[in-house]
Formats: C-alpha cells, structure tokens, sequence
C-alpha cells in the first residue's frame, strides 16, 4: 500500500467533512443562537488542519487512478474512523464526556441511531439538527458522497465505493462510477426532500421534519423528539415515515433504474425486492395478531404493528410505540428481523435479505446434490448466475457475523451481568438498529452502561456498518504492506 495515496485520500475526506460542519454553525447564525456557532466551527477547523496535514504528508499528490483494493479498504475504514472522531468535538461542547461523544457520534455517522442522552432538554436544537445530518451522510455513505462531488475521485472511485457498498454484488447503474455515486445521491436527495415536504404537511415542525426525514432515509432513527415518533401523536406523519423508511430500505439503484426506464415493473422483477416485501407482510400480520390478541384496538395494532416491523428490517430504529413494553411474542418478531436488515445498496443495516436468499439457494443446492449427486445446479439471483466467489464471501461473512455477535454477546453479558444487553445490544449494535430491550429500549438508553460495554458496541457500530469485509482483510498479515 502507498501511503502518500492514503494520506491524500483520506486528507480529501477531512477537507470536505469541514466543510460540511460549517452547515449547521451557518444556520445557528441565521437564527441567531450564537452558543452553537461555537462548537462546529472549532470542528471544522480541526477537520481542515487535519486535512492538511494529511495532503502535506502525502505532498499533495492526485494521482488517485492506481488506488489498489487494500488502499481503497483502508481509506474507507479510516474514512469512517477520522469522520465518526471528528463529528464527535461538537458534542463536547454541549458536555458529553468523550466517550459518550464518540458513541452519539459514531452512531449517528454509521445511521444506528442508538443515544447515550437521558434529558433531550439539555441541549440545543442544532445538537439534534448534527445527530441527523450526520445520519442523513452515512446513510448513502461518505465516500459514495465524495466520488460523486470530489473530482479527484472520479477515476479512483471504483475501489472504495465497492468497499463501502452495503451488499455482496456490485451495484452500477451508469458505466462509471462518479456517475454512478451522483445518480444514487440524486434519488437519495430526491426522496429526502419529498419526505418533508410531505411531513410538513401533515402538520409536523418544518426542523423535526427535516431532522426526522434525515433520519428516515438514512435508516438511522435519531429524533429530535425523546420520544421518538411517539412524541407526535400524528398518525398521518407515522404512515408517511413508514413509507420512506420501506423505500430507504430498498435497492437505490434499482429505484434509480426505475425511475430512468419509467417502469415499475423493474422493481417487481427483483427477487431480493419481492422477498423483502413478503418479509414485511409475513411478519407484519403476524405481529398484528399478536397485538390484538394483547388488547390493543385494531387500527393502533395495524399501523404499529407494520411501522415497526419496517423500522426494525430497515434498521432505522423509530419507535411509534415503546416495544420494550409488548408481550415476549411480539419482540420475539422484532428481534428476528434485527437478524434481517434492507435490501443490498439500500441505507439500511443488517445481513442484507439478498444474503439470505443467496444462502437458502445454496442449501437448496446442496440438499438437491444430496439426492441426485451428479445434478449440475447453478445459484441464479434474477437469472444472474452467482459466481462461486460471490457465494464464498456471502458464507465468510455469515461465519464472522455470527462468530463477532457470539463474541460481543457474551463479553458484553460477562461485562454488565446483563444477557437481554449483552445478547439485543451486540444484535443492534452490529445490524446499527440502535433500540433493543430492557434499558435500552426505545424510550432507554445506553448512557448507563459501563465504559468498556461503550467502546465494544462503538466498535459493533462500525463493523456493521463497513459489513466486516474490511476488518477481515485488516487480519491478514499480507495487508500490511506499505510503502511510501
């Protein structure tokens, strides 16, 4: 790996993510609440020096065209780290500890949307206005975002927007890459302004629609209200989040693709789009059954019912009603979908449901082998043949997923004598859910929790959000070649 190309990469990064946090110090001047001028300025400074430290070290080189794949793997995990740690200065100000800084931040830049905050009443509301627009980055991703405004990233590209894509395969809906990332970024822009205009309208706060829209489409689940979308007992403004946030866990490139051919047939003909919707109903029926069975009125266990099944596969987190409080029956549902997640190239988190409908094709395979052992079965997705490679990479990741939850499960467990922690916080955490059980329920928290139980599920945190791919590659010792 060449360092002078890591450097001037992941110095790019940082010019730009200071640029960013001018946003919010911009609108606090506008609005004349000097106090939170202060905290953003002095991150964007920061961010600014250390992108230029960054360009100097790697003496400001642009040769970006022969980035390797373990340069591009590096630069999106370092990428994360540097932006998760500088996203995290401004909430120093407002009197988070550090490590409590870095655990909002992160969660909030990896859209897991799980808070360490007790009393939303402490701070003010461009504290809130950071939570989502750093979930509303991440949720596309920061270096999807980057290739698709960064020049200097239009040849490069390939190798780390493929390192940050959320899913398996490779997702292209335009020849090159930079074009690629702005045509994902456009119908990622386009639904975001949708949403709240649509919020607005349904008689929500223009800043909490605009928050809780970043928020959405990000699959992230950070509200500025504490109560989440309780707080607003607005049934309409709950249908309509429902709504983005099955679209936020959807293919953005296929909603591109649909778009582009003016045909929603596209969609309808994924088979990963088609088990994802029968997830979503199978599983909403059934928690609907289970609520009324526990008393609630038909029209409350209908909307519930369906906006949490959504919020939990898509991974963003919102909460129309405090689950912690339903039967074992009813979290038992939503604690199966945690182990589901979005669709490939969606925002959301999780296994990805094309993962497990690769993984039951496998086994369907092998279960036919077994009965005719000379058959010549190929895996197809959408009459695609998955090359071998592909289905190899889908079972590593299971055998980590499930290895690092095991893991994670049992040292939080041991840590805090707690297993619905140990056990729903890694499932979170890792799947970047954010709400659990218990304490750290929807109305919870995970302030309470103990500073090394915070320092695993931030680690969790960005795991799941790189999908392991990189952290795997960063444990062979080949990986660690460098040179200047």
């Amino acid at each position: 790996m060449k360092i002078s190309v890591i450097s001037n990469a992941l110095g790019l990064v940082l010019l730009a993510f200071g640029v960013i946090l001018v946003t919010p110090a911009m609108l606090a001047l506008f609005d004349r609440e000097y106090a939170a001028i202060l905290p953003f300025i002095t991150a964007s400074f920061i961010s600014i020096g250390m992108g230029f430290l960054l360009q100097w070290h790697g003496q400001f080189s642009r040769n970006f065209d022969t980035v390797k794949k373990t340069e591009g793997l590096l630069i999106v995990t370092l990428s994360w780290c540097l932006t998760g740690g500088v996203g995290a200065i401004p909430y120093l100000f407002f009197g988070l500890t550090p490590l409590d800084a870095l655990f909002e931040s992160v969660s909030g830049i990896t859209t897991t949307g799980a808070t360490i905050l007790t009393d939303f009443s402490l701070y003010s509301k461009y504290f809130f206005f950071w939570r989502s627009l750093t979930q509303w980055l991440g949720g596309m991703g920061i270096i999807v975002l980057f290739v698709a405004i960064l020049p200097q990233f239009a040849v490069a590209g390939r190798q780390m927007f493929l390192a940050e894509a959320p899913g398996p395969t490779e997702e292209k809906v335009t020849p090159r890459i930079a074009h690629t990332a702005k045509a994902l970024w456009l119908v990622y822009l386009g639904l975001t302004l949708l949403e709240i205009i649509f919020l607005y309208l349904s008689g929500m706060d223009l800043f909490d629609a605009v928050c809780n829209s970043f928020s959405t489409m990000a699959a992230g689940g950070f509200s500025p209200n504490p109560l989440s979308i309780i707080g607003y007992n607005n049934p309409t403004a709950t249908w309509i989040i429902t709504l983005f946030m099955f679209l936020a866990g959807s293919n953005f490139a296929l909603q591109y693709r649909s778009i582009a051919g003016r045909s929603v047939r596209i969609i309808f003909r994924n088979e990963e789009f088609r088990l994802y919707s029968s997830i979503i109903l199978v599983a909403s029926f059934a928690l609907g059954i289970i609520l009324l069975t526990s008393g609630a009125q038909i029209t409350d266990a209908l909307r519930n019912g369906i906006f949490q099944i959504v919020s939990i596969i898509t991974t963003t987190g919102f909460s129309s009603a405090d689950f912690a409080l339903w039967s074992i029956g009813a979290q038992v549902v939503l604690f199966s979908m945690m182990l589901v997640g979005g669709c490939a190239g969606s925002a959301g988190g999780g296994v990805k449901v094309v993962r497990i409908l690769v993984c039951y094709k496998y086994l369907r395979r092998e279960i036919t082998r077994v009965i005719h052992p000379n058959a010549v079965v190929q895996i197809k997705l959408d009459r695609n043949t998955i090359s071998s490679d592909v289905q190899s990479q889908i079972l590593v990741f299971f055998l980590f997923y499930l290895c690092l939850m095991t893991f994670s499960a049992l040292l939080v467990t041991l840590i805090e004598g707690n297993p619905v922690v140990g056990l729903v916080g890694t499932a979170a955490t890792i799947g970047n859910i954010g709400p659990g059980f218990g304490e750290i329920g929807p109305l919870g928290s995970f302030g309470y929790l103990s500073a090394p139980t915070k320092s695993i599920f931030i680690l969790n945190m960005l795991v799941g959000r790189l999908e392991l791919i990189p952290f795997l590659a960063m444990l062979h010792p080949d990986f660690w070649h460098f040179r200047k």
